[in-house]
């Protein structure tokens, strides 16, 4: 199945990557599906949904060996 040539308009207000910027297009049939995860993480970003989550939650770890925090975490198991 070859992919269609009529244009489709771009996604708008995604934020760059490494200085680039991201258009997301709903042309590619035969293309994975992947691309999603930039949307979301634009969201997330946005909105600071693993910071709020974060916050509501007690971390009874040791802070001066915490690489990582609860954001951090959280925000990778969304994404």
């Amino acid at each position: 199945m070859l992919a269609s040539v009529a244009n489709t308009p771009i996604l708008p207000g995604l934020s760059p990557v490494a200085g680039k910027s991201i258009e997301a297009r709903f042309d590619g049939d035969l293309l994975s599906s992947d691309g999603g995860l930039l949307g979301l993480r634009a969201i997330e970003q946005r909105l600071g949904i693993a910071s709020r989550l974060a916050a509501c939650i007690d971390d009874p770890r040791a802070p001066g060996r915490v690489i990582h925090g609860l954001d951090e975490i959280i925000r990778f198991r969304m994404l």
